[in-house]
């Protein structure tokens, strides 16, 4: 795909996007859907440019991973708004604009004279979406907190990691900002449908703590048996140390022994194709399933083993591919856990077209990307150009529909307002 303007459900608007990485995710989305997002960096670039990992493992503002993958579908300027020259570009830049998405901390802006009260002056209809760990209000607005401390803040650290260990993170270092971003542009199509029907502007206060804490998140952490325990997710299950993931000729599958009235459902498709490849099941065929909970009960190690030891011999001989396939013959709810490698050959999403090739000219390649993040039949969202260098649309912007004079970006740039 050669970079391009595309026509799409949000192509007549704009958006400037001053977020780092706690709201990048914001503004790809809001691209993606054919807004023309115009991403603002400090003189020298962002510093989400220096989050790894690189292109070919070089360490390079220009070539981080983690910036191609949240700025495509993005241009981008530079702008010093800390500097007077500055603000005043910024404001000329809302006066033309929908939405400014922002992760400052809060009163950051308003001290610059660009909060919310000082550009909708300016611009009635302004949306400003605000995301920050704790909101813009309460007595933890003012704290910091990276992606860590928001999982663990917001509760979702307690049920991840494996039942005999303390708790884990999510290894991905912007999970709970990722799932903050995705609710700000949610909440930026909410206050775009009111200003059509109004006509009227508003802010947006995204708090990431909050999203880590909706019930999307935290249903997980409800007790499900009497003695109110919460089992952590993992490799082991819950309170009787089964496997959940299990070794395969080629990588892992996902399967789950259960317990209780569902378990003649659940167990017995994958015991019958064991049986029938020859595997010794008398010992899984005689066990009493149903009497025995799992989410309560604990089975002793002798147990455990006399249960896992044939289920793994059998998994071992076939690949993901072969027990996907008998899964389905069987009617049995296993599934293979697909590594990163797997997914580009994933003929799901090769027959959806989900893939995107990018061009990056100034690397000499095309990259694959993930595509949309929905189909649409009339307006289908499109990763329509790879992320921005440092100050690429400066000319475009500032020059071409700005008006600015070459003289001007000149002395712009040496007093490092661009």
């Amino acid at each position: 795909m050669t970079q391009q303007e595309t026509e799409g459900m949000l192509s007549p608007y704009r958006v400037l996007d001053l977020t780092d990485e706690k709201g990048l995710f914001c503004g790809k989305l809001l691209g993606d859907l054919g807004a023309d997002v115009i991403k603002i960096e400090k003189p020298g670039g962002d510093s989400a440019r220096n989050i790894g990992p690189f292109y070919h493992d070089e360490p390079d503002p220009e070539k981080s991973l983690f910036w191609f993958a949240f700025n495509t579908s993005k241009r981008g300027i530079t702008l010093d708004i800390e500097t007077a020259d500055g603000q005043e570009i910024f404001r000329r830049l809302v006066k033309s604009a929908d939405f400014v998405i922002e992760s400052f901390p809060p009163g950051y802006m308003d001290k610059l004279g660009l909060g919310y009260s000082d550009l909708e002056k300016l611009n009635p209809g302004i949306i400003m979406v605000s995301i920050t760990p704790f909101g813009q209000t309460g007595p933890y607005k003012d704290y910091k907190a990276p992606d860590i401390v928001a999982w663990a803040m917001g509760g979702e650290m307690y049920v991840s990691g494996d039942a005999d260990r303390p708790p884990v993170r999510i290894s991905h270092h912007s999970h709970a900002y990722l799932h903050a971003a995705g609710e700000a542009a949610v909440g930026a199509m909410a206050a775009l449908y009111y200003r059509n029907m109004t006509g009227e502007g508003q802010q947006v206060d995204v708090s990431i703590q909050e999203n880590v804490t909706r019930p999307a998140h935290l249903f997980t952490t409800i007790p499900w048996d009497s003695q109110k325990t919460i089992n952590r997710r993992g490799a082991m299950g819950g309170g009787t140390g089964m496997k959940r993931q299990w070794p395969c000729k080629d990588g892992h599958v996902n399967f789950s022994y259960w317990g209780g009235p569902t378990a003649l459902r659940f167990n017995l498709p994958l015991i019958q194709w064991m049986e029938d490849e020859g595997i010794d099941v008398e010992f899984l065929k005689s066990f009493d399933w149903v009497s025995l909970n799992l989410r309560t009960g604990v089975l002793d190690e002798e147990t455990k083993n006399r249960i896992e030891e044939p289920t793994v011999k059998f998994l071992m001989t076939h690949t993901k591919a072969e027990l996907l396939e008998g899964a389905i013959k069987y009617n049995s709810p296993l599934y293979p856990v697909s590594t990163t490698a797997d997914m580009p050959g994933n003929p799901q999403l090769a027959a959806r077209n989900f893939w995107a090739e990018i061009e990056h000219p100034e690397l000499g390649t095309t990259i694959t990307y993930p595509g949309a993040f929905v189909n649409a039949s009339e307006t289908p969202p499109v990763v329509s150009r790879r992320a921005p260098l440092i100050g690429e649309h400066n000319r475009e912007i500032y020059e071409q529909e700005m008006g600015f004079s070459r003289e001007e970006l000149v002395t712009l740039k040496q007093a490092g307002v661009i």
